[in-house]
């Protein structure tokens, strides 16, 4: 079981941008996402949010990483046909869960329909799992909520980087 202020288990999965993993993105932002399979309609808005808020998700040096347990030929042929559909191109890297690794590393695996629920993992650049949540098969999520998280995050770590160098600096006055 995965835990909140532990190391996000790595994986080393095809996609289709080649071969990804946790760790290829170590020192930045990762919104990592899983989906129950291609080609429905709540997986193809939430991608399509996702993809809408791209430039978001750039400028808080946040890399997507989506996956469901389909394959990387599944996942072209839909990131295809959501671009001929609505004009939307999908730029990140969908993830090919086919054996279910993922979806059982991070706890999000439907046992009786063997797809990954809605996951959404915010792991921070240092690798350390930030956000877990798991959505039902029939539940779609808020882009906007992912990007409020992150820059909650994201300045809650500046504080914690202030405060340190703050006592670091008052530490060092008893060395003078």
């Amino acid at each position: 079981m995965i835990e909140l202020d532990e190391p996000a288990p790595d994986f080393e999965l095809d996609s289709t941008r080649g071969k990804v993993s946790l760790s290829d993105f170590r020192g930045k932002w990762v919104v990592l996402f899983s989906y129950p399979l291609d080609f429905t309609p709540i997986c193809e808005s939430d991608n399509i949010a996702f993809s809408r808020e791209i430039k978001e998700f750039d400028q808080l040096d946040v890399q997507l990483l989506g996956f469901s347990v389909d394959s990387v030929e599944s996942h072209r042929r839909w990131i295809d046909d959501i671009s001929k559909k609505t004009g939307v191109k999908i730029t990140y890297p969908l993830i090919a869960d086919t054996e279910r690794e993922l979806a059982r590393k991070y706890g999000v695996l439907h046992k009786e329909k063997s797809v990954a629920y809605r996951g959404l993992f915010i792991i921070d650049p240092q690798g350390i799992l930030r956000i877990a949540m798991i959505y039902p098969l029939e539940v779609g999520r808020s882009t906007k909520e992912t990007l409020r998280i992150i820059r909650v995050l994201q300045r809650a770590q500046e504080l914690r980087e202030m405060e340190e160098m703050e006592r670091a600096k008052e530490l060092s006055k008893f060395t003078e």
